[in-house]
């Protein structure tokens, strides 16, 4: 099939990181309108003034092509996508291309982030055809939805090429297109089905010492991250590796995962004026990033920068920390305490175009209009020099060391040169205040709030700074009010006061996950009390017991071709990973041994893919640290308790959970562990418990965190 349609010369596409950035013009007027113009999305409303006939997806545009007998087009992306943009502004705003995919198609629109399940068949489908995915994502599939034919972005001639000659083949030779059809639906529903492992249950050192080998062959000890472009934060991964580095005592990865946070931290990836990372950068040295901001980005990245300033206690790390959650605050925070998803990449330039970039770059000229005097040590911090220039004159911020080392280069006091940098960025932020900002994608998705909840939380625990608690807690009590129905399913997404689109695996798994951190944090109860009856939920609704895994979406929900079963690790964790910390955990917090057997089972079934490709799996890697080594219950109990654990949070024990309580608990940690006018922490291990004592760093002690 494949090579029938390389034959075909269809399958020319282009990645979203090699092109020539095009200037767009921004729609001023709009001619037509489509069924879009009824959606929330901001990315279907983006298309909503297109000639293309648009449809939302679902059953009516399905019904509409069997009614007609006309092929499908799907074309899937989100509202931050550049490459996205570049195609609507080519073809899909171009009326003969429209007209084309008009007569001979039923074309239908898709905001991944809505629609994770359709995205995932249709991208499994690409990958199967080209070898590659990326966004935007363009499908042409048979009436009744199975692809046959896809590719990312293309230019306007070979989009309307490929789709004049597949038109022409439906046809006059339709069986074909039924044959291609036919065997890549059985590709992708062998590529979701994970086999029980039925050999011997057996996790070890080894496994993971195995995975940090292929890690070490790749990484790229100049400006760290890996020896190829463009480079992705892949915050939970580096997260993984920071905790395997540590407990593993492996000096050459712990060296690895620092070079790699001070770089992106110093590189133009990080946005020095105003907080916060972009999706990735296009080149070796993080400089250039495509420059959409991405809230599962930032709210990974605080955790793992959090993670790291407990291991290092680098200045620096909590200067990202603070600046990034102040930018998510300022920039992607709704009244209501939901966060919004992502801000574009493309803003108007000063002709008024839609342009890369240009909210963010500057030439010398306004910087040195902007610093004045200061112009001299600007340009040596922030490399206003052939190290920093991007192109046509433009220059994006970029650092070459750390304060530290830059104060005793330069003669300048730490103080000083700090108190010089915020007036800086002060400065610089007033002059982007004055041009056209990125567009907004306002919607909220349940499973990135709860990263970004975590982020805060994780904070919270970090700096003991009250207020990154409220807005947790905030955040919390928006997901539980609004995206959580009384049966106790979940919605995933909101906008505008409406929730809707029923929950996918990885909005409980992600609202579990966070939960759970949330109860530790404050003790409260509700907090696991909610954690246990949606994971309850997800047994009866999402669980494969044939498998031991579980699906990507409800047994009510309907799929489409195969329900997905995502299990492996991307720039977010896979939702079966987090599945199987959640009922490790949970396991030990309710003493259900049955839960921690679930995880052990899931576990072994992703051995052979481990083994296959470690990086695909580095949450699952994760999870087995947890199995290997002598797992922590900490029970704290008594008038105190609540001070007892925020001075433990300041401790680096990935290896534990944590309950507290002032008050007498039956929370089975807690029970019968109270004594008044005293204030005890247990050290325990599967709830058997060594002596209580009273100092935290006396519980530290005998904490074994490295294997």
């Amino acid at each position: 099939m494949k090579k029938y349609l390389i034959l075909l010369g269809l399958l020319m596409t282009f990645s979203c990181q090699t092109q020539k950035q095009p200037t767009m013009k921004s729609p001023e007027t709009y001619k037509y309108s489509n069924d879009l113009i009824h959606e929330s999305s901001p990315y279907l409303l983006q298309h909503a003034h297109n000639p293309v006939h648009w449809h939302p997806w679902g059953k009516k545009a399905l019904e509409e092509a069997q009614k007609n007998n006309k092929l499908l087009i799907i074309s899937i992306g989100y509202a931050a996508c550049h490459w996205c943009h570049v195609m609507e502004h080519e073809s899909f705003e171009d009326t003969v291309v429209a007209k084309l995919m008009n007569t001979y198609y039923v074309p239908v629109k898709v905001d991944r982030e809505e629609h994770p399940d359709v995205d995932k068949i249709y991208m499994s489908a690409v990958q199967q055809l080209t070898g590659r995915g990326g966004w935007p994502l363009n499908v042409v599939a048979l009436p009744d939805g199975r692809p046959v034919w896809g590719g990312t972005y293309f230019p306007k001639n070979n989009w309307m090429q490929a789709l004049k000659q597949i038109a022409e083949m439906w046809q006059n030779n339709p069986e074909k297109l039924y044959k291609a059809a036919d065997q890549l639906a059985q590709g992708i529903k062998a590529a979701e089905i994970v086999h029980p492992n039925t050999a011997q249950k057996s996790f070890d050192v080894a496994t993971i010492t195995k995975a940090l080998d292929f890690w070490k062959q790749y990484k790229d000890d100049k400006y760290g991250g890996f020896n190829s472009a463009p480079k992705f934060p892949m915050p939970a991964q580096y997260r993984f590796l920071l905790r395997a580095g540590y407990q593993l005592d492996d000096k050459a990865i712990e060296k690895f995962v620092k070079l790699s946070l001070d770089k992106m931290a110093q590189g133009g990836i990080y946005d020095h004026i105003n907080g916060g990372f972009a999706r990735y950068s296009t080149d070796k040295k993080w400089h250039i990033p495509h420059f959409e901001k991405m809230l599962y980005d930032n709210a990974q990245l605080v955790s793992l920068y959090t993670d790291a300033y407990k291991l290092y206690h680098q200045p620096a790390y909590k200067q990202v920390v603070l600046q990034t959650l102040q930018f998510v605050e300022n920039e992607l925070t709704d009244s209501t305490g939901a966060f919004y998803s992502s801000l574009d990449a493309d803003s108007n330039n000063a002709q008024g175009h839609l342009e890369e970039g240009a909210y963010y770059v500057f030439t010398k000229k306004e910087l040195q209009k902007a610093i004045g005097e200061d112009f001299p040590l600007f340009k040596e911090y922030f490399n206003i020099n052939s190290y920093g220039l991007w192109e046509d004159g433009k220059y994006h911020l970029i650092k070459k060391m750390t304060d530290e080392d830059f104060v005793k280069q330069y003669n300048i006091s730490l103080p000083a040169l700090q108190k010089k940098v915020t007036e800086w960025r002060k400065k610089l932020y007033k002059i982007r205040q004055q041009r056209p900002r990125p567009r907004l994608d306002d919607k909220t998705l349940t499973s990135w709030n709860t990263l970004m909840l975590n982020g805060f939380i994780d904070a919270y625990k970090t700096f003991d700074d009250p207020h990154f608690l409220k807005v947790a807690r905030r955040n919390a009590d928006f997901l539980l009010q609004h995206q959580l129905r009384p049966d106790g399913s979940l919605y995933h997404s909101y906008k505008n006061g409406k929730s809707n689109i029923d929950g996918y695996l990885e909005d409980y798994a992600f609202l579990i996950k966070a939960l759970i951190n949330l109860y530790e944090a404050t003790g409260t109860e509700k907090y696991l009390q909610k954690a246990q009856s949606l994971n309850q939920y997800v047994l009866d609704n999402f669980y494969d017991a044939s498998s031991g895994m579980f699906y990507f979406t409800g047994s009510h929900q309907n799929g489409l071709l195969t329900r997905p079963m995502e299990v492996d690790d991307n720039v977010i964790p896979s939702s079966n990973a987090i599945m199987a910390e959640n009922l490790f955990k949970l396991g030990h917090f309710f003493e259900q041994r049955n839960f921690i057997e679930k995880s052990r089972r899931m576990l072994h079934n992703m051995l052979p893919k481990i083994d296959r490709y470690a990086p695909g799996y580095y949450q699952w890697l994760n999870n087995m640290l947890d199995h290997l080594g002598p797992f922590y219950e900490i029970a704290i109990t008594g008038k105190h308790a609540e001070e007892k654990a925020k001075e433990l949070f300041h401790y680096y024990i990935p290896n534990k959970i944590l309950a507290f309580s002032v008050n007498p608990s039956d929370m089975a940690l807690l029970k019968d562990r109270y004594v008044s006018g005293k204030t005890y922490i247990y050290l325990c291990v599967d709830n058997t418990c060594q002596l209580p004592v009273t100092d935290v760093k006396e519980i530290v002690k005998k904490i074994q965190v490295k294997l």
